[in-house]
């Protein structure tokens, strides 16, 4: 069930990051025009998620960059494919806005985890 609830909160960072981008670039926010760009980045982030086998600790950093890393190199990828614009300024904002998303839930999933139980502080490595 772990795996359904990081991937839920991943695909909503993607659609999160798209709905901003194209509010920022007064494209408007309706549904379809933010899945033709959240796409690439949603297959990539499924690619990340098998290639990471982040099935077995989906709330886990290793596996937030796992996914992350796929997120941005196939999302990039297929979007350059399809004729999308890929410009680096595009990239690194991509990269930090995701990473920032992908990674930060887990942050905080650890962090509230550790204050809930202090004497996981410390411990067994997450």
């Amino acid at each position: 069930m772990r795996i359904w609830l990081a991937s839920v909160a991943d695909g909503a960072a993607v659609l999160l990051f798209a709905a901003v981008g194209r509010l920022s670039h007064a494209e408007g926010v309706t549904p379809l025009g933010v899945l033709e760009v959240a796409w690439p980045f949603l297959v990539g982030g499924a690619v990340g998620t098998v290639a990471g086998r982040t099935w077995r600790r989906p709330e886990s950093l290793p596996s937030g960059a796992a996914v992350w890393a796929g997120t941005l190199v196939g999302g990039i990828l297929l979007r350059a494919l399809t004729g999308g614009g890929v410009s680096v300024s595009f990239v690194l904002v991509a990269g930090i806005v995701l990473a920032v998303m992908q990674l930060g839930w887990r942050l905080v999933m650890r962090a509230t985890s550790d204050a809930a139980h202090p004497s996981s502080i410390g411990g067994a490595p997450r």
